[in-house]
Parts: C-alpha cells; structure tokens; sequence
C-alpha cells in the first residue's frame, strides 16, 4: 500500500549560470528519510480513484501523484525551505477505507516531524484521510482540534452514500464533528449551482457550512470574500485546505473527473490562496490539491496547473 520515493521521476534541463542560482525542483527535492532531515515540505502522493469511480466519475487519477511530480521537477526552485518526496500510498483492491486509515497515520507522522504535508491526488476521496491525520495529530498534541476546513471546489462534496467515495469525504468530517460535539467549520469557494442539487445545498446550510458560488467569484469583486474568509479564520485553530482541480474552468484543467463549464479563473483561486496564507499564517497545517487526471489531460495542462499550485502554497 506504500511506495517509497522514486526519485527516478525528478529529472529535468540543468541550466549553468555562473551569475546566480538558477536550479529547479528536480536538482533540489531529496528522498524523505525517516525521522531525519530540517521540516520543510513533504509531498505525499495518494494515487487512489476508486472513491471517483465509486462516484460514478472518470476513472484515471490514480496517476496524478506521478504526473504533478514531473511537471513539478522541471519548474525553477525559489522556495526557503527544504522539500522532500515522501513517496506514495496505493489502493490495492477497491480498499478504500484501509487506504484513508494509512493515509491518516502518514499525514500524522509527517506532521509530528515538523514537515507541512502537502497531499497530491488522486480523487477528492483522498481529503477524509488527510483530515483524520490532521485530527489526530491536534489530538495528540493537546491543540485545538476545531479545524477550519477550507476547500476550493465546484462540489460541495457533502454527499451520502452507501460507502465512502469522492463527493462524501465533507460529509464525513462533518459526522466526525458531531460526535465529538465540535462545531463542523466548513468554507466551500466556487460552488456550481448547477453541479449541486437542492438536497446539498440544503444539507450544506443545515451542517452550518458556508459557501461562495463560481459565479460569485469575480476578479474585480473579492473583498466581500475576503472579509468573510478572514472572519471565518479567525475562529479556526487550526486550517486545512483542500483544491479540488474541477474548480477551474475546463479550459485551464481538462483532466479532471468532472471538467468545469464555467469554474473560476486561476488568478482568482491564486489571490484567495495568497489570502488565505497571509491570514491564517501557521494555523495552516495541511494541503491537499486532488482530482489531477493524466488521462484527459490535454498537453499536461491541469498537471502544470497543479504544480504551478503546489509553487505558491509552498514557497
């Protein structure tokens, strides 16, 4: 269910520039060694999907893990802290649920050893595992374990279903909430009125989520959003942020399980991330970018889009 880190797939031009630093990721990410290394960034690759296909979505990101890394490897290094490749976790026969458990367990580890995880998907299935380890890890320490999830998404992935897929995971922390009696602090931004039925919204207004819809979204018109995601920070111990990829307009991320009709622009989930990172500061522990599907991906667009994310949550 686990892979180390296969080092093999950070390659890329090394440019000779005796004016300065001019190396990229592939020259600069090492393999993560257990217990050992200064905290800095730790990319986990989760390659599951079948929580999408359980979903009835297209089959394919179990490959983006890979995919991001080799976009990623030629990109030029401007980041201050160290990053390292913490390998893969796989779900072998539709075990989804073993996965979401190992997945918990590694996202604590991490965290216990300083690192800021940062999760690359595979299906939005891999979000309920994250939480848990972030959970558990707040647990373990005696800090607060009223999380603020924060998620960029065109679904609100609140669904209910027999067993656990890719539009539930929301849902899920929200019964986690609930049984512990913690208040579910759940912010979704680019809501598709169109790919969300009455039922989620009304089960999405009922859990005390809130949200902002694509449409309301507009580059020129932010403040309102701001204001409202630094009231909902303010609250927060801690923050995890989830980017579903099929928030993005089709164009800009083709390879995704549910491409986006109208989705919301790149610069403004870029601004909203910038945001968010100024105002949350170290209340962030944890990031998860989700969806990345090599089979549709025309040009490796959404794959360059996805590294080009896991730039700024980075540096």
């Amino acid at each position: 269910m686990y892979s180390p880190a296969d080092m093999t797939l950070w390659q890329g031009r090394v440019d000779q520039d005796l004016e300065g630093d001019a190396r990229r990721w592939h020259q600069c990410v090492t393999a993560l060694s257990p217990g050992a290394g200064t905290p800095g960034i730790a990319l986990l690759g989760v390659c599951c999907d079948c929580g999408v296909t359980r979903n009835l979505g297209r089959a394919g990101a179990r490959n983006g893990p890979d995919a991001v890394r080799k976009a990623l490897a030629g990109q030029a290094w401007h980041l201050q802290l160290p990053c390292y490749d913490a390998g893969n976790l796989f779900c072998p026969d539709d075990a989804l649920e073993a996965l979401q458990e190992e997945e918990a367990d590694r996202v604590a580890q991490l965290l216990e050893l300083g690192h800021f995880p940062l999760l690359l998907g595979g299906g939005h299935e891999i979000a309920w595992g994250g939480y848990l380890g972030l959970d558990r890890f707040q647990e373990r320490r005696g800090e607060s374990r009223e999380i603020g999830i924060v998620n960029f998404d065109a679904h609100f992935d609140l669904r209910q279903a027999p067993a656990a897929n890719s539009g539930t995971p929301f849902l899920q922390m929200a019964q986690e909430c609930r049984q512990r009696q913690a208040p579910f602090r759940y912010f979704c931004l680019g809501v598709s009125e169109v790919a969300n039925s009455r039922v989620l919204f009304r089960r999405a207004g009922a859990l005390g989520a809130q949200w902002l819809l694509d449409e309301q979204l507009a580059p020129w018109d932010l403040e309102g959003a701001k204001q409202r995601l630094r009231e909902f920070l303010a609250v927060c111990g801690a923050l995890y942020l989830s980017i579903d990829l099929d928030v993005l307009p089709a164009a800009v991320a083709p390879g995704v399980s549910a491409p986006a009709a109208r989705g919301v622009s790149l610069e403004v989930v870029e601004h909203l991330l910038g945001f968010i990172r100024s105002v949350a500061g170290s209340k962030l522990r944890l990031a998860v970018i989700a969806e990345c599907n090599p089979d549709f991906d025309s040009d490796g667009r959404t794959a360059r889009v996805a590294a080009r994310l896991c730039h700024l949550l980075a540096r």
